[in-house]
């Protein structure tokens, strides 16, 4: 049995944060059949070009009567950056996004 008299006594602090919630989610569509979902290519890298294909073939399985605005029609900044971005402001792309009848948006691929 040890002796307390030898006992080291350490402090430790928790890695983890409080949860702090600022905004909340918009509520899950029933379904996306009728519904139409816009695509952000952000970065311009992880192959956006060859996964938003597959993604949209495989929902249309799932969904035949969704719709699509694919990456291509949002404007999008194509000179060496390092980050590449939208031309739209951060604060404009809700708009963009409405004027554009989106119900949806998948924000990049993830590789």
């Amino acid at each position: 049995m040890r002796s307390i008299q030898n006992a080291t006594r350490v402090e430790v602090c928790s890695p983890l944060s409080e949860l702090s919630i600022n905004a909340k989610n918009a509520p899950r569509l029933d379904t996306l059949n009728g519904k139409t979902i816009c695509e952000l290519w952000i970065t311009g890298r992880w192959r956006g070009e060859k996964t938003f294909p597959v993604i949209r073939k495989l929902l249309r399985e799932r969904f035949p009567d969704v719709k699509f605005v694919p990456y291509s029609e949002f404007p999008y900044n194509t000179t060496p950056q390092p980050y590449d971005s939208y031309l739209v402001p951060l604060d404009k792309v809700a708009g963009l996004l409405k004027s554009k009848g989106c119900d949806a948006v998948i924000l990049g691929n993830g590789g």
